[in-house]
């Protein structure tokens, strides 16, 4: 049996491709920073997962081990710094490690470079990456491929918002420039099927869809499919890529550090430089899939609760990423808590099922202006604010986003431990647990912050009037949703105060 690794698989096509290669027959590892992400995914007791990072030689060798195929499928979207020498270093890491190996066929999803010497930085460093796999001695395919879309992919997102909210458009000029977009699903039928080319193809292909539109079309095709009206667009050619991603960010859920890489690599015509990957790979049963098509199946996957994966899958640069400590490990630092509890007649699992189900359309159960409120403060500094939403209505998995909060942990019927992704000068957590409480339960909300500084410290003490409001509020409303009636909890079990000692 070939054995496949994946790398990037907690991605948006890579989260896709693994369950598409488990149905092929392939045997699958994949190479993942953290194993906790895919806790809940339904293919993961199917795979071989492997914890580490690809900056890490040691681990990638350890990985290639006994690999016939190796797909790299990750990039550093939304980074700053010096990302494009950390791109070349995993990508150099892997090729050493799949040389070294035996590895057979490597397999890279890049982008699809405008007929322009000036690309953006990160276009350039993934054009880099796409050229040092392919030097590596192992035949490797380069997949290149300009605007993904797929319900939740970032570009199909940033189209449906904008189009959304905006009922004329203001728009950069860039809205005249050609794309030529790709549906997902043409994306994961060229990546399947390019793991059983000949050694003797090993270079770049452009890949895309049957569709060259301007920006500005798609826009406007988008529209069509959603049943809106058609937008005016006046493109203003004082927008920069810089303003332009300003104005993403504060109309859509779009952060600030992704929509700057998106909108650089629109400045110019985006389209196929040819049609060779005809020749090596035929197009899925039944043609391409046209971009009002692609927008069509989008949105009846959204409606039916049905994404696969997101844009958000992926976590947000620089938001916190170490997990909650255990209680033990607070003792000798500050930190600052507001606990509440509550009992209902409610049962369990009718409980369990308002808390599985906070956040996005549902809502957060208290002082709704307040929560938009400090969304709004987040989009502003560039964060991701409230209008990420959630993958799905009603079910959450380990690594979701939620609005400004990503799940950590996930203990379903039981316990949701949520950590803020919000731009705030500490750490932040929002833990919610369910217990049996004889004939009915027994909820518990606590929220923890470790301040930074001086500065976390004013910003708890600045919010703390808010939290009599906002989480009894939760608390009360949270038990009073799931349908019973609510019970006052014993005095010494409703404390809300902030403390700056261990709180068990």
């Amino acid at each position: 049996m070939t054995t496949v690794l994946v790398t990037g698989a907690t991605g948006y096509v890579g989260g896709r491709l693994v369950p598409r290669l488990l149905d092929a027959g392939y045997e699958v590892s994949v190479l993942v920073r953290s194993a906790s992400k895919l806790v809940d995914v339904p293919w993961a007791a199917e795979v071989s997962i492997i914890e580490g990072d690809l900056l890490d030689a040691d681990t990638v060798s350890r990985a290639c081990e006994g690999i016939d195929v190796l797909y790299y499928l990750v990039h550093a979207m939304g980074s700053r710094g010096d990302f494009e020498a950390a791109e070349s270093r995993a990508a150099c890491n892997v090729a050493g490690a799949a040389q070294a190996c035996g590895v057979q066929r490597i397999v890279y999803l890049g982008g699809l470079s405008p007929a322009t010497p000036k690309l953006s930085r990160h276009l350039t460093s993934r054009k880099r990456v796409g050229e040092i796999l392919l030097d590596s001695g192992v035949p490797t395919v380069a997949l290149q491929a300009g605007v993904i879309i797929g319900s939740g992919s970032t570009s199909f997102e940033m189209i449906r918002h904008l189009t959304e909210v905006l009922p004329y458009m203001p728009a950069p000029k860039w809205v005249r420039n050609f794309i030529q977009p790709i549906a997902v699903r043409d994306v994961l039928h060229y990546l399947v099927a390019a793991a059983e080319l000949p050694s003797s193809v090993s270079r770049a292909f452009d890949i895309g869809g049957p569709d060259v539109l301007r920006y500005g079309q798609m826009m406007n095709g988008y529209a069509v499919e959603a049943g809106l009206p058609q937008r005016p667009i006046a493109a203003l050619p004082v927008l920069t890529p810089w303003l332009a991603s300003q104005w993403v960010n504060l109309v859509t859920p779009i952060p600030r550090r992704l929509a700057i890489p998106i909108i650089a690599s629109l400045q110019h015509d985006c389209v196929m430089a040819d049609h060779d990957i005809d020749e090596v790979i035929p197009p899925p049963e039944g043609g391409l899939t046209g971009y009002r098509q692609a927008v069509r199946l989008a949105l009846a996957k959204i409606d039916a609760g049905a994404v696969e994966t997101t844009w958000q899958n992926a976590s947000v640069v620089d938001a916190p990423s170490d997990p909650l400590p255990s209680d033990p490990d607070w003792a000798g630092r500050t930190v600052y808590t507001d606990f509440r509890e509550r009992r209902t007649s409610a049962a369990p699992d009718r409980l369990w099922a308002i808390v599985e189900g906070i956040g996005g359309a549902n809502g957060w159960y208290s002082f709704p202006l307040a929560w938009a409120a400090r969304g709004w403060m987040d989009k502003l500094v560039g964060g991701v604010g409230l209008r990420r939403g959630r993958r799905h209505p009603q079910h959450l998995n380990t690594g979701d986003a939620l609005d400004f909060w990503r799940v950590e942990r996930l203990e379903r019927g039981r316990l949701l431990l949520l950590r803020a992704e919000m731009k705030v000068p500490g750490l932040a957590w929002l833990q919610m647990e369910v217990l049996p409480d004889g004939t009915g339960s027994q909820y518990r909300q606590r929220a923890i912050f470790f301040p930074r500084g001086l500065a976390g410290r004013l910003y708890w003490f600045a919010i703390l009037p808010f939290h009599g409001v906002i989480f009894n509020g939760m608390a009360n409303r949270i038990t009073a949703a799931a349908g019973q009636r609510t019970v006052p909890a014993r005095p010494d079990q409703a404390s809300g105060a902030a403390s700056d000692e261990h709180v068990k």
